[in-house]
């Protein structure tokens, strides 16, 4: 199991949550994830996992801090888990076929904190999403 399913076991724990079988689970898979994830995506890989429960536990990770809301467009939210070091990426979004590329850049991640600084504003977290058509669409 990855550290992130670790960690997030214990903050359920800590929060109060039993431990059961479907949220055990649906920690475990995200754990998985190199990038964001839909809750349908998750129920279908989840068999003998009720969609209830899939929901249930997506709305207490989120609770706790421990996955984020991407907005990757369409009908469906996808949520990423949060790396307890900080460490993240951004992602591309395809508008023709929906892929969601994940992106890391130093450059932009020290423009972001130069910002900050420029206008005395403590930044908690970020998040960004650029649009438009993938290579393979494109």
């Amino acid at each position: 199991m990855s550290s992130w399913s670790d960690h997030a076991l214990d903050a359920l724990a800590e929060a109060g949550y039993r431990s059961g079988g479907a949220r055990r689970r649906v920690v475990e898979l995200f754990g998985e994830q190199d990038c964001a994830v839909t809750a349908l995506e998750l129920d279908g890989r989840l068999d003998r996992v009720g969609r209830a429960s899939v929901y249930r536990a997506i709305d207490q990770l989120e609770e706790l801090g421990l996955i984020q809301k991407i907005d990757v467009g369409g009908d469906s939210a996808a949520y990423e888990k949060v790396d307890p070091t900080g460490h993240h990426h951004h992602h591309f979004v395809c508008d023709s076929c929906g892929r969601v590329i994940p992106f890391e850049d130093e450059d932009l991640e020290s423009a972001i904190h130069s910002i900050s600084v420029r206008d005395d504003f403590q930044i908690e977290s970020h998040d960004i999403t650029l649009r438009g058509i993938c290579k393979a669409c494109g």
